[in-house]
């Protein structure tokens, strides 16, 4: 995995999903990128940015151990794995649109990501069964 944290963040070298640390109740006190309106805490938003990576290895379209880790990670999110590919699919389209200059609309799933300031990558991504193929 190539998820870089420190106290207050989490980012990755393969996707452009981060997660930051908030106030917030007790132990939930992290956002992720991709699912910003719950609270987490530090392990869920760590599983959150690894099973961003996860799903967006092309290679583990059809790696069963990938696959397997995915679930888990989403498991940890108490989230389907399907449901992390649409959201994150709806990250990536929001930031399409964000580059050509284009306004997001309610319809195409258009929220503002959370950023924390590094830089964003447009990613071109295909749909399979197991998971997003980015590329």
């Amino acid at each position: 995995m190539n998820v870089h944290t420190t106290e207050w963040t989490m980012i990755s070298d393969l996707t452009p999903e981060s997660a930051y640390r908030t106030t917030g109740p007790g132990s939930a006190v992290w956002l992720l990128s991709w699912l910003p309106d719950r609270l987490l805490t530090r392990e869920q938003a760590l599983a959150g940015m690894e099973l961003d990576e996860i799903l967006s290895d092309p290679r583990g379209v059809h790696d069963h151990h990938a696959q397997s880790e995915a679930s888990e990670r989403a498991d940890i999110l108490d989230i389907l794995w399907e449901q992390a590919v649409i959201l994150l699919s709806k990250q990536i389209l929001v930031r399409l649109r964000q580059g050509s200059g284009a306004e997001p609309n309610q319809a195409d799933g258009g929220s503002e990501p959370a950023t924390t300031g590094h830089t964003l990558r447009s990613h071109r991504v295909s749909l399979h069964p197991r998971g997003p193929v980015y590329g």
